[in-house]
């Protein structure tokens, strides 16, 4: 993917990685529109970056993303990268669920839903363009899960999953479809202390690090910056019951 003179959407783009990205991908000369369900913090990044557009979207709602697309097709036209960030993040007991999942159940419509749905309505206006791009947003945890938040982990291996399928029905057209696998970020995701513990990755720390593999690398499929790779790749290096177990007893103390 070009890195420049794109118009780029971006779920989830009011805090953490997505605004992140956004600011950078702004910076580096492209029209960006970030969505979110809160319009304090899509105000507060438009405050901060007035070339930035805001527009709000709760990726739980299939009728919203409906008219949502339709609001993209009129006011962007020329929308070619589409980047499906939004995501939200719960600890589950199985030992101790309630009957209605509430949890299990959100993090399915907003991570794997949200994005199914969004890529759908939005597909015919991407292929529109000379050349266009999606962008899905998984983590390292898609790899090797982290027990703690079951449901999660299991919205990230089938976004990585649904991201291959994805790129291979597109291989023959203009559309690129590119994963980007988080590692452990310094963000709200978790709340504050995630967003202050020393052992998540800073997140400008992150975000430069993807600038620079899209940037040298446009054909890229999957961007897996360095801290992310003895996840992505612990069934290939054959160390995945060590790291499985590693960091499960490391994010348990």
């Amino acid at each position: 993917m070009k890195i420049t003179g794109n118009t780029i959407l971006i779920t989830g783009g009011g805090s953490g990685i997505g605004r992140g990205l956004a600011e950078a991908l702004a910076k580096a000369g492209n029209q960006v529109i970030v969505s979110g369900r809160r319009r304090k913090m899509l105000d507060e990044v438009v405050a901060a970056n007035p070339a930035i557009r805001a527009v709000v979207l709760d990726v739980e709602d299939a009728a919203g993303i409906r008219a949502f697309a339709a609001q993209m097709q009129r006011e962007f036209p020329k929308l070619n990268v589409l980047v499906n960030n939004a995501g939200i993040m719960r600890p589950e007991n199985l030992q101790a669920q309630t009957d209605d999942l509430a949890d299990a159940e959100a993090m399915l419509r907003t991570n794997v839903l949200g994005p199914m749905r969004l890529t759908a309505a939005l597909l015919p206006l991407l292929r529109k363009q000379d050349r266009s791009a999606i962008i899905n947003v998984s983590s390292g945890l898609a790899f090797v899960p982290l027990a703690m938040t079951p449901t999660y982990c299991a919205t990230k291996a089938a976004i990585h999953s649904y991201t291959q399928s994805l790129r291979w029905q597109l291989r023959k057209t203009t559309t690129q479809v590119i994963e980007i696998a988080p590692p452990y970020v310094q963000t709200h995701l978790m709340g504050t202390q995630q967003a202050s513990d020393p052992r998540a990755m800073p997140p400008a720390d992150f975000v430069g690090e993807v600038m620079q593999i899209l940037k040298v690398q446009p054909d890229a499929v999957e961007v897996c910056v360095e801290r992310v790779k003895g996840l992505r790749f612990a069934a290939e290096y054959g160390k995945y019951d060590a790291t499985f177990v590693g960091l499960n007893e490391a994010m348990s103390s």
